[in-house]
């Protein structure tokens, strides 16, 4: 029996500087445990001068959690918070009932030609925090747990895994964590968390034995241990936790359990009254919704 119960394969979309690989939600699968967005931005190289400029735009119902190997992002929100995520941050922000924010290249970073790789993920938030008011907390990389084994090296960025737990605030039980494998080592995952997936960021992976293409997510079977092994060094991600507390929506950047609350925050953008971003006077108009 494999231990894969589903295998997604990458969207691949065009930002224009950089592309990102878009894992979730996926036609089979809408979440992870509580993931409900992942994409896989980068590698990328930029010419000098040129940067990545994400406008303001707005969230609701979810948390944003972003994860670097390389490169630096600008973050600006509707609180106030200006802080520059480096590899091995975490950047979390809590939506809740709604915030705005902006992504942009430091200016030392765009003068020099910036660089970007990283993982951006969007955590769904329970009912009963699905209108939290918004928060944003920094975590310094030398803050998080780091474990090591023979050829393997491990970051929880959120929730536990492997007997640490992350000091990042989860609304439920969460794993997540960055993962190194060197060439002909082996990581045996346990069977702790409900939900659990794996992406190859980048080398070659095997889960008992199977082969997993790179830049694919696959989804584990539930309950059993599973070995990874590489036959090169490899970069991988390991997600999952409890699944959501039912069906949510998604349009845009928009998350929640109900149409109504999608369409009030949809009405409140299209009429400029969710708070700004100081120091921000762009914003990303509301898309036109899909038939």
């Amino acid at each position: 029996m494999s231990v894969i119960e589903h295998l997604l394969k990458p969207h691949v979309r065009d930002l224009g500087d950089f592309t990102v690989r878009r894992l979730l939600p996926a036609a089979t699968t809408q979440t992870v445990g509580p993931f409900i967005f992942f994409d896989h931005m980068g590698p990328v190289a930029m010419e000098p001068g040129h940067g990545i400029d994400v406008r303001p735009h707005p969230h609701i119902g979810l948390a944003t959690v972003t994860y670097l190997f390389e490169g630096e992002i600008m973050h600006r929100d509707s609180l106030g918070s200006e802080q520059v995520i480096r590899p091995g941050d975490v950047n979390w922000m809590t939506a809740g009932r709604g915030i705005a924010h902006s992504e942009r290249s430091p200016d030392a970073s765009r003068e020099a030609g910036p660089r970007l790789h990283g993982i951006q993920t969007w955590v769904a938030l329970p009912q009963a925090h699905e209108a939290d008011p918004p928060s944003f907390h920094h975590h310094p990389g030398a803050t998080l747990p780091h474990i090591e084994l023979p050829g393997v090296r491990m970051t929880v960025i959120a929730g536990d895994a492997f007997g640490a737990e992350s000091p990042v605030r989860v609304y439920g039980r969460t794993l997540y964590v960055a993962i190194e494998i060197d060439a002909g080592a082996s990581l045996v995952i346990p069977a702790d968390h409900v939900q659990r997936g794996i992406y190859a960021v980048d080398g070659t992976i095997a889960l008992d034995g199977e082969a997993v293409p790179t830049e694919h997510l696959v989804v584990l079977t539930p309950g059993e241990p599973v070995t990874l092994t590489a036959s090169e060094p490899a970069r991988v991600m390991l997600l999952g936790g409890d699944p959501t507390d039912g069906r949510r929506y998604i349009f845009w950047n928009f998350v929640a359990s109900s149409k109504e609350a999608i369409e009030e925050a949809s009405q409140r953008w299209q009429d400029d009254q969710f708070p700004h971003v100081p120091g921000e006077t762009e914003r990303i108009p509301l898309p036109q919704r899909r038939p």
